[in-house]
């Protein structure tokens, strides 16, 4: 694993926490101990996303609702139940408006308490009408007939394959031992005899119907399925696992032949009108009078289910739409689903498994390569969403695609992604942080976290810039501060010095006291390590600056600093014992730098760069060159330069082109020449006045080889 790249690992890492996120999920979800969440969120996604199908305006619903009740008690004087005699009228009123089917979602298994010419005349309107459908009560406890009765027709339509797939599938819901059929002089006029019985899902929620079932060996369609053959008798009816077609409409089913219902809305989707209004239309169109109910032609053509809708009827059902649902909108749902071909589709376990894992992968992957608590936050939300998006999408199109599944796996993903990145990843970036905290701005770290490749520890050849600054004149000025405001005054310098290193991309090494230390280039590459560090010396000398007033306010003297930058090749690395180290660095670069910023005492300068480090700015910086120096320790002569600040520059030109004359006459060993020219400006010049007494000093002792090197004798 260690000889694998970061990119790699990462990628491993999340593929690991993937693949136990989305076993997990299916190892809980293939035995249904999800379902209970599952289908709280596909109720939700229902109330969310249902709307109306094609057929929903061709069904409408006579409700017998509690305002209905209240007129046939008011009216009337109509006790419940009601003769049957007065469904005559909803018949008639549905005959003449052009209905093709009426299912009336009501039972007739016992004789009318008002005789038996209330069944005969309400089984006469039945039979009149030629397309209804009258209700059974199938269910495998419910009914006292075993066999179909020999007064009552039995069904001419025929489910081709259902033997066989009764077979294959073993689907006993769908035979009934027992059923309860409507009396036979209503029985014997319908058109077709449907099953009402209704099934709900485990957890009491309507979701699910059989859209047929099998009594004696002869098929009892549900009530919506009767609807259409009222319509169509003779449509070509078969059945293989999975789908039950009619007349080329496809319906997907599961083993226990249920079907998915594709809800429409709230109750009141599909057009309702209340029994009363209907009755009452018919009575008034009888006498000559204009109906109830104006829109009329709404009938024409359509389905009608007739149904209860009063609380005291006890046919209101929780559905995914709402919690009270008339049970007869249920079985117009039925139909409508039939009409539109579009009853809602389950996803294939295979799609599933492979979506989950794949929801999953990009939740793992997404999480190993991401730092921080506002990007790690964006993709754990971005992982939990996903699944949600794509599940919406999957019902507009007709599919269930279950959701919790996805959720677990993303959720364990995250939660095993998390444990593998602690156990592996976050230790070796805990480490590079407490390794790096007090070296390198917030920044550097987390590209260090990001690119670990990039960190060699122990120490590697690098080249550097690097930095050296010293505070002029400290040691007196300690002498004469207490220990606390010592300590204060050097944290507040220390503290604003730090900032522009570190936001400049430079890694301090240490403090000594007042000095700082600091280098760039190390731990991580930059283009521009020299232009990064000379800015630095000059942003730090401008807000030290900044500073000067206050400080001389608190201690009565003004705080200056020398600083001195040389750029090349230096070891740098975690250096010093296996417990207690320093990430730091070696080699004669180093030394330079430091002999850089005492050599600031010779000229009266503040700011020294090396030759090296100016030949490797990238940005060009005003600078004068100081002198050719010779220093401790130190073979070859170095050339050296004081960077000065651009508006500093442009005032000083003149000045700064006679100090050029004045140092190529010293080069060329005409110290006379030289002393004059730097004597007229050393007053404003202190790099001049250090000039012109080294002038004097040869002149009054003459060398006797001249090569134009300021030799330094201390450090």
């Amino acid at each position: 694993m260690n000889a694998l790249s970061p990119t790699i690992k990462k990628l491993l890492q999340g593929l690991l926490a993937a693949l136990i996120g989305s076993m997990v999920a299916l190892i809980l979800w293939l035995p249904g101990w999800l379902d209970n969440w599952e289908a709280r969120t596909w109720d939700w996604r229902v109330r969310l996303l249902a709307k109306p199908g094609k057929a929903t305006e061709k069904i409408n619903l006579i409700l017998l609702d509690q305002d209905s009740l209240d007129w046939g008690s008011r009216e009337n004087g109509l006790a419940w139940p009601w003769p049957r005699e007065i469904y005559s009228a909803v018949i008639s009123f549905c005959k003449r408006n052009g209905v093709k089917a009426l299912a009336f979602d009501v039972l007739y298994t016992e004789p009318s308490k008002y005789g038996v010419e209330d069944d005969r005349s309400f089984g006469a309107a039945v039979a009149d009408f030629g397309g209804f459908v009258g209700a059974v009560f199938g269910s495998p406890t419910t009914g006292n007939e075993r066999k179909w009765s020999r007064a009552i027709p039995e069904p001419r339509f025929r489910i081709g394959g259902l033997e066989k797939w009764l077979a294959e599938t073993g689907a006993g819901g769908i035979a009934l031992p027992r059923a309860a059929f409507p009396v036979p002089e209503i029985a014997a006029g319908s058109s077709v005899l449907a099953n009402v019985h209704l099934d709900p899902d485990p957890d009491s929620v309507y979701r699910r119907v059989k859209i047929f079932s099998v009594f004696d060996g002869k098929i009892l369609p549900s009530l919506g399925l009767g609807a259409y053959l009222a319509v169509s008798p003779d449509a070509s009816l078969n059945i293989v696992p999975g789908v039950f077609s009619i007349d080329g409409r496809t319906v997907p089913i599961d083993g226990k032949g249920s079907a998915i219902l594709n809800f429409r809305g709230p109750s009141g989707t599909h057009r309702a009108y209340s029994a009363a209004s209907i009755i009452q239309s018919e009575l008034r169109i009888r006498n000559g009078e204009s109906p109830t109910i104006k829109d009329t032609e709404a009938f024409r053509d359509s389905y009608v289910f007739f149904g209860m809708s009063a609380p005291g009827l006890f046919d209101l059902r929780p559905s995914p739409v709402s919690g009270v649902y008339p049970g007869v909108e249920i079985h117009a749902t039925i139909l409508d689903n039939l009409l539109s071909n579009d009853f809602i589709r389950t996803v294939p376990v295979s799609i599933l498994a492979a979506l989950t894992l794949l929801m999953a992968l990009m939740a793992g992957v997404g999480t190993s390569y991401v730092s921080g608590i506002f990007k790690s936050v964006m993709v754990y939300a971005a992982s939990i969403i996903m699944p949600v998006g794509l599940s919406m999408i999957a019902y507009t199109q007709g599919f269930w695609l279950p959701l919790i599944v996805q959720e677990v796996g993303v959720t364990i993903t995250l939660f095993s992604a998390g444990l593998i990145y602690y156990s592996t990843e976050g230790r070796q970036k805990l480490f590079i942080k407490n390794a790096f905290k007090q070296y390198l701005s917030p920044a550097v770290i987390e590209e260090l976290i990001l690119h670990p490749e990039r960190l060699k520890l122990g120490g590697e050849r690098r080249e550097l810039s690097i930095f050296f600054s010293d505070l002029e004149g400290f040691t007196s000025i300690s002498e004469g501060l207490e220990p606390e405001a010592l300590t204060a005054l050097l944290n507040e310098y220390l503290t604003a010095m730090t900032d522009i290193i570190q936001e400049e991309g430079g890694t301090v090494d240490k403090y000594e006291g007042d000095a700082i230390i600091a280098f760039w280039n190390a731990p991580l590459e930059q283009a521009d390590h020299a232009g990064h560090s000379v800015r630095a010396a000059m942003r730090c000398q401008a807000k030290l600056a900044e500073m000067r007033p206050s400080i001389r306010e608190r201690i009565g003297r003004d705080l200056r600093m020398r600083i001195g930058i040389n750029s090349g090749p230096a070891v740098v690395g975690n250096l010093g014992s296996h417990t207690r180290f320093d990430y730091t660095m070696l080699g004669d670069s180093v030394n330079l730098a430091a002999r850089l910023e005492g050599i600031n005492k010779q000229f009266g300068t503040y700011t020294i760069i090396s030759e090296a480090t100016l030949k490797r700015m990238e940005e060009a910086l005003p600078v004068r060159e100081l002198s050719r120096v010779a220093v401790v320790g130190r073979k070859d002569p170095v050339r050296i330069y004081e960077p000065i600040f651009p508006a500093e520059f442009a005032v000083r030109e003149n000045e700064l082109a006679l100090f050029a004359e004045g140092l190529a006459a010293f080069s060329g060993g005409q110290f006379a020449a030289a002393e004059g020219i730097f004597a007229g400006i050393k007053n404003s010049d202190p790099v001049a006045a250090a000039y012109a007494g080294k002038c004097s000093f040869l002149l009054d002792h003459p060398p006797e080889m001249w090569d134009g090197v300021w030799v330094v004798t201390s450090k």
